[in-house]
């Protein structure tokens, strides 16, 4: 079992700690910030390319440079510092690659606000070379926040390596893809409906639009007149301006005799033909539908099918541009103006208002999105996107969860092409020039634009998710066959959350396997859930609910915000948090920081191999029995990415096992001395090595002040992961199993008597013959049992287990008190099983209460059962009067 502890026993290291110098109490902001420096410092964290060690790979989710860190960052971070903290112990090149993201909407949105509140200035008024120069100055002064907030975290990345989307390197990689899909014909400039924000004036991906649900009106209008007319319903009348037609489906027989032919269209001089087209629900509304192909995506392919003309009728910014009465107006004074007078011409057939319905808006400004018609650069997906789903399905890619893989091919195999063009000036300029004479020039990083007169670039950047979408490989040097990419691409996991499938994992893979001659970016993507609060609320700053992560580092540690967040950490579910859960685990820091100080002050040790079984107490064998089997589950739990059962499994051991039995039971073993104490002494150094190292990932920083302490070696961010030392003594469970029971079972019968934790009472044990006889002493101490003299009389006998403990209550317990109380908790158990039996045989309750409200009921009743049981019981045990 020694083999477990990699570097090799020694005096105190240059940074370890003497027994005597650990604190009598943990204060997480004395250590945590020292001890993480210390690790960057010794290059811990720097992975090397030349290493005979097998690689694994993770590269950060690059946070936005305008971001800091929020407790979804904290909880993903964690994940992937435990991954690769444990495999780095493992004996793995590991490398955690961090960077950040240009994020270019929302960092040209943050300059240009600063720009207006400092300087009262456009980015217009500076003009675009001045603007970006002034963003890349933002970015130098304030960007990056959430780097420092990494630290605090005790994020073991790798700062050497740390990229940015627009980098040299990185800007090379985007160029080099651009023009390699150019020239396959996967990168194409067509016109087309985009999603329009009015307010950062650019287009964004459908993946951009945030759907809500906004009060606004629905109105029918009737277009034409008499015979030839057809009533419509829209919640946009503002776009019927542009409208070039109405739809009706083929086979509906009340418009046969109108289509084909043209109607009036209202406040306008035009008339507009009535079309068949398929798309058209007969069955919704009156069956008819107005078409607008310049401000609608469906109409637009109406209009593709009918070769409709295309009529844009609002600018840039919402504003209609339209010739007439309602031209000059932003597009919602348009919609009431025009209603209005739609309605003084008696056109308005019905109004319904407020109409709920589900209206689209940026994720960045929240302002309402407008579909238009614009010329932009797009992504052929169809070959990328089946390439991307062939991974899958073929397993070079594994999804964890199984269960998840559906949301990944719902997406991959209904993917629409990609409008990659942004009108921003932050971000990767497209890279294709236009000449005097109509010619067009994509050019990659290594060729020369174009000179002479009358040859410009195109205005438009590339879409952020573009330019992420390379970071995989970009960030190890591609396009150059560096050596860390030869070494670390493809990467092990991606660990992200199910929300950014869409967004960022699958552009991820389309790119990989294109760029990459068909090898996947990384062997498994681990999606997790997100961080909502404690009532599994999404958090939003409408709700008041948002927490700070440095708060909680503040008050706790960084260690208690981890475990609280690997703790819920369920693969692909929401994990809800609370403050008194990060309470609890700041306790369970402590308690392992305190468990850690009574082993040193009682000799507990590394040095030197392990005692003989033969040596050792059965509670010395049982301990190392459960250390071996908790090993073996967190080798398992941490391959199948099960956080929650992980900590779950460490926190049960390390308090209920080690601190609350083996530690109590070795106590009178450490007072009486000698040969045994320092069995057990070694015994419980071992497992403490252990179960530091095993913790250590999860919680780094009050495991690396402990273990360092305990060993006298150097950090165990370097130390040897855990092996199974393939121990197991199965009576040895058996015999601390029993010793378990009956120490618990006396426990449960002194708090139903009313007697205090520390109150002593004379007992008689009668243990001669078992096992537990030599644990006599032990069995005393946990429960406050003093021996019986000549004056003992048994007032209660508790046989459990093959032993027998009687007990002399007589002076300790009122018991004329203590039966009346029983007695009225008695009545009241029977009484709800009563009210509970009644209701749960009432048939009409039965059919018309919610499940859940049954099942409430069943419990509570199930309940009362198990009470009453108890009751009685415990009144059978009182002496009677």
């Amino acid at each position: 079992m020694t083999e477990n502890s990699q570097q090799a026993p020694s005096s105190h290291g240059p940074d370890a700690a003497a027994p005597a110098d650990l604190p009598t109490q943990y204060v997480p902001a004395d250590v945590e910030g020292p001890l993480y420096e210390r690790w960057v410092e010794r290059g811990y964290f720097e992975a090397d390319a030349k290493s005979d060690k097998p690689p694994y790979t993770i590269v950060i989710p690059p946070p936005n440079v305008t971001g800091s860190l929020h407790l979804g960052h904290a909880f993903q971070h964690t994940l992937m510092d435990a991954l690769t903290r444990r495999k780095r112990m493992q004996g793995y090149e590991s490398l955690w690659l961090p960077g950040m993201d240009h994020a270019g909407i929302a960092t040209q949105n943050k300059v240009e606000q600063q720009l207006a509140e400092d300087e009262g200035k456009s980015r217009q008024d500076l003009g675009r070379e001045a603007f970006t120069e002034r963003v890349w100055q933002w970015k130098e002064e304030y960007g990056g926040k959430i780097l420092g907030q990494m630290r605090r975290l005790g994020d073991g990345v790798d700062w050497s390596r740390e990229r940015f989307t627009m980098d040299d390197g990185l800007s090379r990689a985007v160029q080099t893809v651009f023009k390699r899909m150019y020239d396959d014909g996967l990168i194409y400039q067509a016109e087309r409906i985009i999603n329009w924000c009015p307010r950062c004036l650019t287009a964004i991906s459908d993946i951009e639009v945030d759907y809500q649900d906004d009060d606004g009106e629905l109105v029918s209008i009737r277009y034409g007149e008499g015979d030839e007319s057809v009533v419509v319903a829209t919640t946009r009348a503002e776009t019927m301006l542009g409208d070039t037609a109405v739809a009706v489906h083929p086979d509906d027989e009340r418009y046969a005799a109108l289509i084909g032919k043209r109607i009036k269209l209202p406040l306008t001089d035009r008339t507009i033909p009535v079309v068949p087209d398929t798309h058209v629900d007969p069955e919704f509304g009156t069956g008819a539908v107005k078409v607008t192909p310049a401000h609608d995506p469906n109409d637009f392919a109406i209009g593709q099918r009918h070769d409709l003309p295309t009529l844009t009728v609002m600018d840039e910014r919402g504003t209609i541009t339209a010739h007439g009465p309602f031209q000059g107006l932003d597009r919602f004074e348009a919609r009431s103006a025009i209603v209005a007078a739609l309605r003084g011409q008696g056109r308005i057939v019905a109004e319904k208002r407020p109409y709920v319905h589900s209206v689209g808006h940026c994720s960045r400004c929240k302002t309402t999105i407008e579909p238009r018609l614009s010329l932009q650069w797009w992504v052929k997906v169809g070959p990328l996107a089946q390439a991307a789903g062939d991974a899958v399905r073929d397993g070079r890619v594994r999804i964890h969860p199984a269960d998840m893989s559906s949301r990944y091919f719902e997406w991959v195999d209904n993917m629409h092409d990609w409008c990659i063009s942004r009108q921003l000036w932050w971000g990767h300029r497209i890279p294709v020039w236009y000449g005097p004479d109509g010619e067009v020039l994509c050019l990659g990083p290594d060729e020369e634009p174009p000179s002479g007169e009358g040859w410009r670039q195109d205005d438009d950047v590339l879409d952020t998710w573009f330019s992420s979408g390379l970071w995989p490989f970009s960030t190890l040097g591609w396009p150059e066959r560096t050596p860390d990419l030869e070494k670390f691409y493809a990467t092990d996991v991606l660990l992200t959350g199910y929300d950014i499938i869409f967004f960022w994992v699958a552009r991820m893979m389309m790119f990989g396997l294109y760029a990459m001659d068909g090898t996947p970016p990384f062997h498994t993507i681990a999606l997790t859930g997100l961080v909502r609060d404690e009532h599994g609320k999404k958090m939003s700053k409408s709700f008041g609910n948002v927490v700070d992560p440095l708060d909680w580092m503040d008050a706790y540690g960084s260690d208690a915000l981890r475990f609280t967040l690997a703790s819920g950490a369920n693969p692909g579910t929401d994990v809800p948090i609370g403050e008194d859960w990060v309470k609890a685990s700041r306790n369970f820091a402590n308690k392992i920081w305190n468990a850690t100080r009574f082993a040193l002050m009682n000799g507990a040790t590394v040095e030197g191999p392990l005692p003989s079984p033969e040596e050792m107490t059965a509670e010395d064998r049982w301990i190392l029995s459960r250390l071996g089997a908790v090993v073996a589950e967190a080798d398992a739990f941490y391959d199948d990415y099960q956080f929650a059962k992980l900590s779950d499994a460490l926190y049960h051991f390390a308090w209920d096992e080690v601190f609350d039995w083996y530690v109590e039971l070795t106590k009178t073993t450490f007072q009486k001395g000698g040969r045994p104490a320092e069995v057990s002494g070694r015994v419980l150094g071992e497992v403490l090595d252990v179960l530091l190292r095993l913790l250590h990932p999860v919680v780094p920083f009050v495991t690396e002040t402990l273990w360092t302490t305990l060993t006298g070696r150097e950090s165990v961010v370097v130390a040897a992961w855990p092996a199974d030392s393939g121990f197991r003594d199965a009576a040895a469970e058996r015999e601390i199993g029993t010793l378990q029971q009956v120490i618990t079972e006396v426990r449960r019968f002194r708090a139903d008597q009313g007697l205090q934790p520390g109150q002593r009472v004379p007992a008689r044990l009668t243990l001669d013959g078992t096992p537990l006889a030599a644990h006599e002493d032990a069995i005393r101490a946990l429960l406050r049992l003093q021996p019986a003299d000549e004056g003992f009389t048994a007032t209660a006998s508790l046989p459990v287990a093959g032993v027998t403990v009687a007990l002399d209550l007589s002076g300790a317990i009122d018991f004329e008190a203590e039966r009346k109380r029983l007695t009225k908790d008695l009545g009241l158990a029977e009484k709800e099983l009563k009210q509970t039996t009644a209701k749960l045989g009432n048939e009409g309750f039965l059919a018309k209460a919610p499940d859940e409200v049954v099942a409430k009921i069943r419990a509570r009743r199930d309940q009362a059962t198990a009470d009453i049981a108890r009751i009685r019981d415990q009144l059978s045990r009182l002496p009677q009067p």
